[in-house]
């Protein structure tokens, strides 16, 4: 039971913590380009690769916190869905080049925070 609390819980504050990220950079840098998207799911592989590096690395920790961060948190609030509605209605609109840029930001960039996120985590661990 208390796993299923950990996730609704992660999923809670993933899911405001969402909303209030896109909406704060939509607002800033406007939504021709989905950059609130792509800002989400590049600080969602930080957050990812960081949180399962420190996991993995100390047994000590809480294995409720795998349910907490990366399946609760990340889980609500990355957001691949909308990335594919996003290339799907930029092409679907003619904008192939932003469809192309969007994908290939996001999949380099995505790699690199995950490999940053767990340098990160094994350096602090």
């Amino acid at each position: 039971m208390q796993k299923y609390l950990f996730i609704a819980l992660g999923g809670a504050l993933g899911s405001v913590a969402r909303y209030v990220v896109g909406t704060n950079v939509s607002n800033r840098m406007g939504i021709r380009f989905p950059y609130g998207t792509l800002i989400i799911n590049i600080s969602a592989c930080l957050i990812i690769g960081f949180s399962l590096e420190v996991l993995n690395r100390h047994a000590n920790v809480n294995p409720a916190f795998r349910y907490l961060i990366p399946i609760g948190f990340i889980g609500a609030y990355s957001t691949f869905s909308t990335f594919e509605w996003e290339i799907f209605s930029n092409l679907n609109s003619g904008a192939f080049w932003i469809a192309i840029v969007y994908v290939t930001a996001s999949i380099v960039s995505g790699l690199i925070a995950v490999a940053l996120g767990a340098a990160l985590g094994k350096a602090l661990s």
